[in-house]
């Protein structure tokens, strides 16, 4: 008898996972009990496969479950365009992840959070960068000074193999700490970006592992797991963020002269806004915490996703000479000699262009795009979805349809270069995602990627050290990021 009640309660368990739970979703992949589709992203990582795989089954709107709740995922252009773009408030707010409010004490920043909150401080931010010059000469400047500096570290390396991504890394960061705090990390605080930079590894380092992707979706699943729970390492990080942004907070607050009108960095103009917020009596929408959390935002954004970028477009070059044999062809058509290149020379240089919007689409750096969620009830292809659903904008799956890219895993500048050699737009080339909560960094990531990649380019050429070219099939990789290589740097235009 007793056998037999359990054997029942198995089976209706299994039936509500496996049936009835699904009955009112849009068709997708079967979920495993508890873990959901989590699995299916493992062999052969990083999921791009099984996405792939799931659109061709299931059509561009279908179900995919993380743990026991269902995401929608929206994986072709056509229907991004009519759900992220054409009805974007409906799919404007970001679903909350468990442990987020325990990492960054409360619901503040602009990734995570939602509303008019979200809104205003995203505003606030956009408008600072464009005051910052983002997109502009102002801009074009201070990445410049960046690219002199990457020549200068380069150049010592001649012939030598070289770690490109640490020289990168302290430019990239440069960018954005001028623009957050007002300085650069020259050589003497090259320690301190050292430091800095290390928080910011949590996100290749001991959090790239399987299991802590998973414990990212479901945090339970730590405690079932062995070693550290995902919460445990954040801990760790969160206290470093605390103490650098803090004392760069403190600083500000010191030296700040309230009557100038102009600001220096971001911080200085939010401290003015909070300022006067304050003498209205409003202590909470511009807060110090949601300072701090702001700029680790900003932070993240602006140094992980060009950084990642760049490593990527180095271990592509490396693999692929024959590709970067046409750029220089180009930069020496065109350009002709070691000058500096500027945005002004974009228009001119289509295979430059070309070149890396190819990087961006085959680095393809979010498998797994934001977890997104719905503003209000609405309707997807007949289904009704109730407001607080999970909707996911799978950009992966679009910058890898196999009808638009053909052969998506090879990388191919040609494919964006039309019959008359000029650069084609391409809409499914979506780096940046789209929609409302498309990345409001990316004027300042377009600009840096030009410059940084068209100037090394013109004065470098890079083969690889005597390990060879490094791995870029993500499968073998296990994930998004490579393994650490050397390349040998030789110098185009002779001694400068």
């Amino acid at each position: 008898m007793v056998l037999n009640l359990i054997l029942v309660a198995v089976v209706a368990f299994l039936f509500h996972q496996l049936i009835w739970k699904r009955r009112n979703w849009p068709a997708g992949p079967t979920p495993l009990p508890l873990i959901g589709n989590l699995l299916s992203l493992r062999s052969p990582a990083p999921g791009y496969e099984a996405f792939a795989k799931w659109t061709k089954k299931y059509g561009d709107i279908y179900t995919f479950w993380l743990g026991t709740r269902p995401y929608i995922l929206v994986s072709s252009y056509e229907a991004l365009k009519e759900t992220f773009i054409k009805d974007g408030e409906t799919y404007a707010d970001k679903k909350p992840m468990a442990f987020q409010e325990a990492f960054r004490g409360g619901s503040y920043g602009v990734v995570e959070t939602n509303g008019p909150f979200w809104r205003e401080h995203r505003r606030f931010a956009i408008h600072q960068f464009r005051d910052f010059g983002v997109g502009k000469d102002r801009m074009e400047q201070r990445i410049m000074i960046e690219v002199e500096d990457i020549f200068r570290n380069c150049d010592k390396t001649l012939g030598d193999g070289v770690d490109l991504t640490d020289i990168f890394d302290r430019a990239i960061g440069n960018v954005i700490n001028q623009m957050l705090f007002g300085y650069r990390f020259d050589e003497t605080r090259a320690d301190e970006f050292r430091t800095i930079r290390a928080f910011f590894n949590f996100n290749s380092g001991e959090f790239a592992s399987f299991s802590m992707r998973v414990q990212f979706f479901l945090p339970w699943m730590g405690y079932i797991m062995p070693g550290p729970t995902i919460l445990d390492r954040f801990k760790k990080y969160q206290k470093g963020f605390t103490e650098f942004f803090g004392t760069q907070i403190a600083n500000h607050k010191n030296e700040i002269d309230f009557e100038l009108e102009d600001n220096s960095d971001y911080v200085e103009a939010y401290l003015k806004e909070q300022r006067k917020r304050e003498k209205e009596g409003d202590f909470e929408s511009f807060s110090t915490k949601q300072l701090s959390n702001m700029v680790l935002d900003l932070w993240f954004a602006a140094l992980m996703t060009t950084s990642n970028t760049m490593t990527w477009c180095f271990a592509y070059t490396l693999n692929y000479p024959d590709a970067q044999k046409k750029l220089h062809e180009e930069l020496d058509r065109v350009i002709g000699s070691d000058r500096q290149i500027t945005t002004a020379d974009k228009p001119n240089l289509p295979y430059t262009n070309a070149y890396i919007n190819e990087i961006q689409r085959t680095a393809n750096l979010v498998p797994l795009n934001l977890l997104h969620m719905t503003t209000k009830d609405t309707v997807l292809k007949g289904y009704h979805i109730p407001k607080g659903t999970g909707v996911v904008a799978q950009i992966s799956t679009v910058m890898y349809d196999d009808e638009v890219f053909p052969e998506p895993y090879v990388f191919n500048p040609d494919r964006f270069i039309d019959e008359e050699g000029k650069l084609k737009k391409v809409e499914q080339l979506v780096p940046f995602s789209v929609g409302k909560r498309q990345c409001l960094g990316e004027g300042l990531a377009k600009m840096e990627l030009f410059l940084f990649v068209a100037n090394f380019f013109n004065r470098y050429q890079i083969v690889p050290d005597a390990s060879g070219a490094p791995e870029i099939d993500k499968a073998k990789l296990g994930g998004m990021h490579t393994k650490e290589f050397r390349a040998i740097l030789k110098k185009r235009h002779g001694e400068l």
